[in-house]
C-alpha cells in the first residue's frame, strides 16, 4: 500500500499538478475520488486509487492542452447540447422527473448544468483529440486471427445468446374521418390552452407521446437538425409562450409550445396524436398477413424476396431484417427485446413464422406483422467463424488504445509537467519518466 498521503501534511486545497498551462487543484482530485468511492464504495488503498485518479486528470490535461495548441474550438453551444443530451438520457432512465435529478445531486437544475460545463468541454476536447489520432485505424484479417489467437481463452467474455430475425409488416390505412377527427381534437386543445388551461396538463391527459407526455409535452432542448424537418421548421419560428397550429409529421399529427430559446437551440412542449386505423382495416390486415404466410410457406418463397414483395417496411429493401437503432445490428440478446417480443421470437425455431402481431412501427403507426427467426444462438465463447465483427471491434480498440497510450508518452517528454512532491510517489510519475 502506498503512504504517499498518510506521510505527509496535506494542505486543504491548492494546486497539486501543473501540465503546460493546464492546473489540476487538490479540489479537483477529490472530488473525482468521492465520486469514485461512492460509485464503487471503495473502503481500501485510498491512496492507490487517489493516484489512479491523478493519471487520469494529468492525461487528460495533456489532451486539452494539445487541444489549445491545435487550436480546437469547442463552442458553449455545443457543449450545452452535450448536456442537454446527456440529462435527457438521465430522465429517461428516472420516469422523466427533473426533481428527482436536482434532489439526488442536492442543486437546481441550472446549478447541475453550471457544474457540468467544464468537465464536459474537456471530455469532448479529449475526444476530438483522440479521434483525430485513431480517426483512419483499421485492422486486417490476419490482424484479427492474431489478436484473437493471442488473447488468453479463459479472459475472453462469454457471447450472450442472441436471435437474429426479420419481419413482414402491414399498416392499416387511416380514413379521412380518422384524420379529421385528429385535427379537430388539436384544434381544440390548442383554444383552451390559449384561454388559460395549462398546455402541459393537456399533453399529460391527451398527447400519445409516452416520452413526453409524463413530463407535460417538454422535449428538452434541442438544436436544428434533430427533430422532424416539418415539426422543427414550425418550432423554430415560434414566439416564447406561442402555441402553433396543427403540424403534420411522419409521427402524426402535433401542436407545439416554444418554452425556451437559448441561441440556436430551443425547448419546447407538444402535444402528439396519432391518428389509429379502423378495427375494421385492423382486421383486414391480420387476414391479409395470415394469407401471405400460407402462399410464402406453401410456395417456399425465400424470405428476403417475400419480404420485398409483401411488406410495408420502409426499409425492406434490406432485407427485411430487423436491425436494433441502438447497436446497429441485426443480434438482439433477451435484454434488447421488449418482453412480448422475446416471448415469440424465443418460440420460434429458424427458418419458421409467427402468427400475425400487433406492431407499432418507427414512426409511431399502428401495424401488423409476421417474425421470421433467422438465426437463435446460445450463450457462447467467442470464435472467428461466429463473431468474427466482435473480435474485429476489439482488435481496432486495442490497436487504437496502444497508439494513444504511445502518443501519452511522447507528449509527456515534451510537455513542462510539474507534480507535488506529496505525489511523486505515485506510479504514474514513474512509468511516465516525469523528470
Amino acid at each position: 500500500m502506498l503512504q504517499v498521503f498518510s506521510q505527509k501534511r496535506v494542505a486543504i486545497d491548492g494546486i497539486i499538478v501543473v501540465v503546460g498551462k493546464e492546473i489540476i487543484t487538490r479540489s479537483d482530485m477529490e472530488k473525482m475520488y468521492k465520486d469514485y468511492s461512492s460509485q464503487y464504495a471503495v473502503t481500501e488503498n485510498p491512496e492507490e486509487v487517489r493516484c489512479l485518479i491523478l493519471e487520469k486528470l494529468v492525461a487528460q490535461k495533456l489532451y486539452v492542452h494539445q487541444a489549445d495548441l491545435d487550436s480546437i474550438i469547442i463552442t458553449p453551444q455545443e457543449v450545452d447540447k452535450q448536456i442537454d443530451d446527456l440529462i435527457r438520457y438521465h430522465l429517461q432512465q428516472i420516469g422523466g422527473d427533473t426533481k428527482i435529478l436536482e434532489t439526488f445531486y442536492g442543486k437546481s437544475m441550472d446549478e447541475i448544468k453550471k457544474d457540468l460545463r467544464p468537465i464536459t468541454r474537456e471530455n469532448m476536447l479529449v475526444q476530438r483529440i483522440q479521434d483525430k489520432l485513431t480517426e483512419n485505424i483499421a485492422v486486417t484479417p490476419s490482424e484479427v486471427k492474431s489478436f484473437y489467437e493471442q488473447t488468453d481463452y479463459d479472459s475472453l467474455p462469454s457471447v450472450p445468446a442472441y436471435y437474429e430475425f426479420g419481419h413482414i409488416v402491414k399498416s392499416p390505412p387511416v380514413s379521412d374521418e380518422e384524420l379529421g377527427l385528429i385535427k379537430s381534437k388539436l384544434e381544440e386543445y390548442r383554444e383552451r390552452a390559449l384561454r388559460g388551461d395549462k398546455f402541459s396538463t393537456l399533453a399529460r391527459l391527451y398527447s400519445d407521446d409516452p416520452g413526453t407526455a409524463t413530463k407535460g409535452g417538454e422535449v428538452g432542448f434541442t438544436g436544428r437538425g434533430e427533430l422532424y424537418p416539418e415539426f422543427e421548421a414550425v418550432a423554430f419560428k415560434l414566439k416564447t409562450g406561442e402555441i402553433s397550429p396543427v403540424v403534420q409529421t411522419k409521427a402524426g399529427y402535433h401542436i407545439i409550445k416554444l418554452l425556451e430559446r437559448r441561441g440556436e437551440q430551443i425547448n419546447v412542449a407538444h402535444i402528439l396524436l396519432q391518428p389509429k386505423p379502423s378495427i375494421e382495416n385492423q382486421v383486414k390486415a391480420i387476414e391479409y398477413l395470415d394469407s401471405i404466410k400460407k402462399v410464402i410457406t406453401q410456395e417456399h418463397i425465400e424470405f428476403t424476396r417475400a419480404a420485398q414483395i409483401y411488406s410495408d417496411d420502409p426499409n425492406k429493401n434490406s432485407g427485411g431484417w430487423v436491425i436494433s437503432p441502438y447497436t446497429l445490428s441485426s443480434r438482439f440478446t433477451k435484454e434488447n427485446l421488449e418482453p412480448a417480443l422475446y416471448s415469440a421470437i424465443d418460440k420460434l425455431i429458424p427458418g419458421e413464422y409467427s402468427s400475425p402481431m400487433p406492431y407499432v412501427n418507427e414512426d409511431g403507426k399502428m401495424s401488423y406483422r409476421l417474425l421470421y427467426l433467422k438465426s437463435k444462438v446460445p450463450a457462447h465463447k467467442p470464435n472467428l467463424a461466429e463473431d468474427y465483427d466482435m473480435i474485429q471491434n476489439a482488435a481496432i480498440e486495442e490497436k487504437k488504445m496502444k497508439i494513444v497510450d504511445k502518443w501519452l508518452m511522447n507528449k509527456v517528454k515534451v510537455t513542462s509537467i510539474k507534480i507535488n512532491d506529496e505525489f511523486r510517489d505515485c506510479p504514474f510519475v514513474k512509468k511516465w519518466q516525469i523528470p
